[in-house]
């Protein structure tokens, strides 16, 4: 059994109304507990959160945070703990096709969660081989999902030997702790397949040469158990997560900005919080508390708890991303819902971001409509488009973004135009986001995929979510276990719930249905 937050912890304090926060404050109040979330923003979200766009023609209203969204009975499961359902609250539409990746040689290659569409696909593409190999690179991740979703993903883990045992022999006999890129790249010699189906380890800001081979189940997750996508946008899922923990009995503060934590032996007594923008230091209110949950990113917390934990080597943290957002006079039909648009350059690609700390010079970017699927997110007869081009992060890179920020913003549209994606002549409004914008919200060396997950520092060597010499504060979010994405930062919620509840986590029927597809 893992260990768990002793004495009382009849009213829990959370710190962050993000994914994170918000689930674990779903699973707090379901165990009984008496819940209040401080939350600087004036809205829920977190990353997740809210930006509007305004022209003279109207309001975009954008997703600044994630725009993919899988899982999503992770959501029902956070829902479920307070009597709600996830049906009754969020319009999810799935996305098919998931993406549409294009390549520099002019093809373009859709990504189907359906097992017989995407093998026709893959048939149609690249060949019957190839869609041999498609099959065979499905069933293999497949059962990486099966084998690492409730023993590695979903518990708790004191000490790496906990680990071992049944399942983490079957994790390795499926090639887990191999390479990630090479061991896709044998079921799928087409380079264009290979990259669609390794691209993700990015997000664990890993490349996927190096990646381990356990990686696979985050393409799982968006090639097999499907993408979707809320009417409304990314923010309401943080907004339906808020409004249930309100209707069960929780407090959430807005426009608070937790500011110290106040001690009384090893334990924290209440912590101190001020309004947004009011300066850190330690005044204002005091929320009393019998525990604590911080979600916040791990240079934040750091600071709340007043020391880092030591570890043998420094952080790593993974690449960064500039994230431009467009909004467009003209109707784009041509755009899918997320389009990969893939340069010639591969690993050339993450060794500049990654080793070199360069600007791609033959970028990768993911492009996002969501228009596509709710055009109420922008003006009548407008679009709103979202560009992410990975690059590196603060401590990679010594880029000063003031200055170079305008022009890779005219960089990355003479890219996409160069590739048949032309933005430029009808924009109306834009915003773009940099390192520089993420590390002025908190975000270690300035990138929103905090610690990357190389092998030390995944599974039981990430960041615990408990904290030495506070007996009874713990951790959610992206820089804790079990990692980066929104699956995995809903999961850490619990996680966090868990270590105070003590509740034995089982999955619903539905949680446990693993897609086929087919």
């Amino acid at each position: 059994m893992s260990h768990r937050v002793p004495g009382r912890t009849d009213h829990v304090v959370v710190v962050g109304a993000g994914l994170a926060g918000l689930s674990a404050a779903l699973h707090l109040l379901g165990a009984g507990r008496r819940v209040t979330v401080l939350e600087r923003s004036e809205h829920p979200g977190g990353r997740a959160g809210q930006l509007d766009l305004r022209s003279p023609h109207g309001t975009y209203r954008v997703d600044p945070g994630p725009t993919v969204l899988t899982m999503p009975e992770l959501l029902d499961e956070a829902l479920s703990a307070v009597g709600e359902k996830l049906d009754e609250r969020l319009d999810l539409v799935p996305l098919d096709p998931a993406y549409r990746a294009r390549f520099a040689d002019g093809s373009t290659i859709d990504v189907h969660a359906d097992a017989e569409a995407m093998t026709e696909e893959v048939r149609a593409t690249c060949g019957p081989a190839a869609a041999a190999g498609y099959e065979r690179l499905r069933s293999w991740l497949t059962r990486l999902y099966e084998v690492e979703i409730d023993r590695f993903i979903c518990a708790n883990h004191d000490s790496p030997l906990g680990l071992v045992g049944p399942d983490l022999a079957r994790l390795a006999a499926l090639g887990g702790f191999g390479r990630l890129g090479p061991r896709v790249a044998r079921m799928l010699p087409d380079e264009r397949l290979a990259r669609i189906f390794t691209f993700q380890s990015l997000y664990a800001g890993v490349p996927p040469n190096r990646a381990l081979g356990a990686y696979g189940v985050i393409a799982y997750m968006d090639t097999i158990a499907g993408v979707f996508f809320p009417r409304g946008g990314m923010r309401q899922v943080a907004q339906v997560l808020a409004d249930a923990a309100v209707a069960a009995g929780a407090m959430i503060h807005y426009g608070r900005t937790a500011t110290g934590l106040e001690r009384r032996g090893g334990r924290v007594a209440a912590v101190r919080h001020s309004v947004t923008g009011g300066g850190r230091d330690g005044g204002g209110e005091r929320l009393p508390c019998d525990a604590v949950v911080l979600t916040p990113d791990l240079p934040v917390v750091h600071d709340l708890i007043g020391r880092a934990p030591r570890r043998p080597v420094p952080l790593h943290w993974s690449p960064s991303a500039v994230v431009l957002h467009a909004g467009l006079r003209t109707p784009r039909p041509d755009l899918a819902h997320h389009t990969i648009s893939f340069g010639a350059a591969w690993r050339r690609t993450f060794r500049e971001i990654i080793d070199d700390g360069r600007l791609m010079s033959d970028p990768s970017l993911l492009v996002t409509r969501p228009t596509a699927t709710d055009p109420e997110l922008a003006p009548t007869g407008s679009e709103l488009v979202y560009v992410l081009a990975p690059c590196p992060n603060l401590e990679r890179g010594r880029i000063d973004w003031a200055r170079v920020g305008p022009a890779y913003r005219d960089e990355l549209l003479a890219v996409l135009a160069d590739r048949g994606i032309e933005l430029r002549e009808d924009l109306d409004v834009t915003h773009m986001v940099t390192p520089a914008e993420w590390a002025a919200v908190g975000y270690g060396a300035g990138t929103p995929f905090s610690a990357a997950h190389t092998l030390a520092q995944t599974g039981p060597f990430r960041p615990r979510n408990l904290v030495r010499g506070l007996e009874n504060a713990v951790l959610a979010g992206c820089g804790t276990t079990p990692g980066v994405g929104i699956p995995p930062v809903l999961i850490s919620g619990r996680l966090a719930a868990q270590r105070i509840t003590g509740a034995v986590h089982r999955r619903s029927s539905r949680a446990r249905r693993v897609p086929t597809g087919g």
